[in-house]
Protein backbone atom coordinates (compact mmCIF):
# COMPACT_ATOMS: atom_id res chain seq x y z
CA UNK A 1 0.00 0.00 0.00
CA UNK A 2 1.30 3.47 -0.90
CA UNK A 3 2.65 5.67 1.88
CA UNK A 4 0.38 8.72 1.95
CA UNK A 5 0.93 10.76 5.10
CA UNK A 6 0.03 14.15 6.53
CA UNK A 7 2.87 16.39 7.70
CA UNK A 8 2.14 19.07 10.30
CA UNK A 9 -1.59 18.52 9.75
CA UNK A 10 -1.51 18.89 5.95
CA UNK A 11 -2.46 15.84 3.87
CA UNK A 12 -1.87 15.22 0.17
CA UNK A 13 -4.85 15.91 -2.09
CA UNK A 14 -5.62 14.06 -5.31
CA UNK A 15 -7.67 14.94 -8.37
CA UNK A 16 -9.88 12.52 -10.25
CA UNK A 17 -8.67 9.35 -11.94
CA UNK A 18 -5.19 9.29 -10.40
CA UNK A 19 -3.02 6.20 -9.96
CA UNK A 20 -0.55 5.81 -7.09
CA UNK A 21 1.64 2.70 -7.13
CA UNK A 22 1.55 0.52 -4.01
CA UNK A 23 5.09 1.48 -2.95
CA UNK A 24 5.06 5.17 -3.89
CA UNK A 25 5.42 7.78 -1.15
CA UNK A 26 3.44 11.03 -1.11
CA UNK A 27 3.55 13.18 2.01
CA UNK A 28 2.54 16.61 3.21
CA UNK A 29 1.53 19.66 1.21
CA UNK A 30 0.96 18.04 -2.17
CA UNK A 31 -1.96 18.91 -4.43
CA UNK A 32 -2.28 16.78 -7.56
CA UNK A 33 -4.56 17.42 -10.53
CA UNK A 34 -6.63 14.96 -12.54
CA UNK A 35 -5.35 11.93 -14.45
CA UNK A 36 -1.95 11.88 -12.73
CA UNK A 37 0.18 8.88 -11.89
CA UNK A 38 2.93 8.31 -9.33
CA UNK A 39 4.85 5.14 -10.11
CA UNK A 40 6.78 2.49 -8.22
CA UNK A 41 9.29 3.79 -5.66
CA UNK A 42 8.61 7.42 -6.58
CA UNK A 43 8.73 9.96 -3.74
CA UNK A 44 6.77 13.21 -3.64
CA UNK A 45 7.82 14.93 -0.40
CA UNK A 46 5.81 18.02 0.44
CA UNK A 47 7.15 18.08 3.98
CA UNK A 48 9.25 21.25 3.93
CA UNK A 49 7.30 23.25 1.35
CA UNK A 50 4.45 22.84 -1.14
CA UNK A 51 4.29 20.74 -4.29
CA UNK A 52 1.64 21.56 -6.89
CA UNK A 53 1.03 19.16 -9.76
CA UNK A 54 -1.17 19.92 -12.78
CA UNK A 55 -3.33 17.54 -14.81
CA UNK A 56 -2.06 14.51 -16.73
CA UNK A 57 1.32 14.41 -15.01
CA UNK A 58 3.28 11.19 -14.62
CA UNK A 59 6.02 10.78 -12.04
CA UNK A 60 7.84 7.65 -13.08
CA UNK A 61 9.60 4.93 -11.10
CA UNK A 62 12.18 6.12 -8.59
CA UNK A 63 11.70 9.84 -9.30
CA UNK A 64 11.95 12.30 -6.40
CA UNK A 65 10.14 15.62 -6.03
CA UNK A 66 11.22 17.77 -3.09
CA UNK A 67 11.77 21.39 -2.01
CA UNK A 68 14.05 23.46 0.20
CA UNK A 69 12.68 24.43 3.60
CA UNK A 70 11.15 27.92 3.58
CA UNK A 71 12.87 28.74 0.27
CA UNK A 72 11.65 26.80 -2.75
CA UNK A 73 8.48 25.04 -3.90
CA UNK A 74 7.76 22.65 -6.76
CA UNK A 75 5.20 23.56 -9.40
CA UNK A 76 4.47 21.25 -12.33
CA UNK A 77 2.17 22.28 -15.17
CA UNK A 78 -0.12 20.05 -17.22
CA UNK A 79 1.01 17.19 -19.46
CA UNK A 80 4.38 16.78 -17.74
CA UNK A 81 6.40 13.56 -17.63
CA UNK A 82 9.06 13.10 -14.96
CA UNK A 83 11.29 10.23 -16.13
CA UNK A 84 12.59 7.27 -14.15
CA UNK A 85 14.98 8.26 -11.34
CA UNK A 86 14.80 11.98 -12.12
CA UNK A 87 15.17 14.54 -9.33
CA UNK A 88 12.99 17.65 -9.49
CA UNK A 89 13.86 19.98 -6.61
CA UNK A 90 12.36 23.34 -5.75
CA UNK A 91 11.61 24.48 -9.30
CA UNK A 92 8.86 25.40 -11.76
CA UNK A 93 8.08 23.20 -14.75
CA UNK A 94 5.54 24.61 -17.20
CA UNK A 95 3.11 22.68 -19.46
CA UNK A 96 4.08 20.01 -21.99
CA UNK A 97 7.51 19.13 -20.64
CA UNK A 98 9.49 15.90 -20.59
CA UNK A 99 12.14 15.58 -17.88
CA UNK A 100 14.26 12.66 -19.06
CA UNK A 101 15.40 9.63 -17.09
CA UNK A 102 17.99 10.40 -14.43
CA UNK A 103 17.86 14.15 -15.06
CA UNK A 104 18.31 16.59 -12.18
CA UNK A 105 16.53 19.93 -12.07
CA UNK A 106 17.74 22.06 -9.16
CA UNK A 107 16.28 24.85 -7.01
CA UNK A 108 14.92 28.01 -8.58
CA UNK A 109 15.01 26.66 -12.14
CA UNK A 110 12.20 27.48 -14.53
CA UNK A 111 11.51 25.07 -17.39
CA UNK A 112 9.49 26.61 -20.22
CA UNK A 113 6.62 24.88 -22.03
CA UNK A 114 7.14 22.44 -24.90
CA UNK A 115 10.61 21.54 -23.68
CA UNK A 116 12.64 18.37 -23.23
CA UNK A 117 15.29 18.01 -20.55
CA UNK A 118 17.41 15.14 -21.87
CA UNK A 119 18.12 11.98 -19.89
CA UNK A 120 21.01 12.49 -17.48
CA UNK A 121 21.02 16.28 -17.82
CA UNK A 122 21.81 18.46 -14.82
CA UNK A 123 19.96 21.77 -14.87
CA UNK A 124 21.90 23.84 -12.36
CA UNK A 125 20.35 26.12 -9.76
CA UNK A 126 18.57 29.18 -11.10
CA UNK A 127 18.68 28.19 -14.78
CA UNK A 128 15.84 29.50 -16.94
CA UNK A 129 15.13 27.09 -19.81
CA UNK A 130 13.22 28.85 -22.60
CA UNK A 131 10.11 27.33 -24.14
CA UNK A 132 10.44 25.10 -27.17
CA UNK A 133 13.92 23.65 -26.86
CA UNK A 134 15.98 20.65 -25.78
CA UNK A 135 18.50 21.01 -22.95
CA UNK A 136 21.15 18.33 -22.44
CA UNK A 137 24.48 17.75 -20.73
CA UNK A 138 26.21 18.49 -17.44
CA UNK A 139 25.63 21.30 -16.85
CA UNK A 140 22.62 21.33 -19.17
CA UNK A 141 22.68 23.73 -22.12
CA UNK A 142 20.40 24.31 -25.08
CA UNK A 143 21.23 21.87 -27.87
CA UNK A 144 18.45 22.74 -30.30
CA UNK A 145 14.94 24.03 -30.81
CA UNK A 146 12.23 21.42 -30.52
CA UNK A 147 10.19 20.43 -33.55
CA UNK A 148 6.45 19.84 -33.61
CA UNK A 149 7.28 16.19 -34.38
CA UNK A 150 9.15 15.89 -31.06
CA UNK A 151 6.36 17.61 -29.17
CA UNK A 152 3.84 15.14 -30.62
CA UNK A 153 6.16 12.13 -30.82
CA UNK A 154 7.78 12.39 -27.40
CA UNK A 155 6.14 14.83 -24.98
CA UNK A 156 2.52 14.04 -25.89
CA UNK A 157 3.13 10.36 -26.65
CA UNK A 158 4.76 9.65 -23.29
CA UNK A 159 2.11 11.55 -21.30
CA UNK A 160 -0.67 9.73 -23.16
CA UNK A 161 1.03 6.35 -22.76
CA UNK A 162 1.33 6.81 -18.99
CA UNK A 163 -2.36 7.64 -18.80
CA UNK A 164 -3.01 4.36 -20.63
CA UNK A 165 -0.54 2.39 -18.45
CA UNK A 166 -2.19 3.65 -15.27
CA UNK A 167 -5.55 2.34 -16.51
CA UNK A 168 -4.09 -1.18 -16.48
CA UNK A 169 -3.74 -1.01 -12.67
CA UNK A 170 -7.25 0.24 -11.89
Amino acid sequence: MAVILPVRGISPQFGENCFVAPNATIVGDVIMGNECSVWFNAVVRGDVNSIRIGNKVNIQDGAVLHCTYQKTKVSLGNNVSIGHNAIVHGCTVHDNVLIGMGAIVMDNCEIGSNTIIAAGAVVTEGTVVPSGCIFAGVPAKKVKDISQELINGEIDRIANNYLMYSSWFK
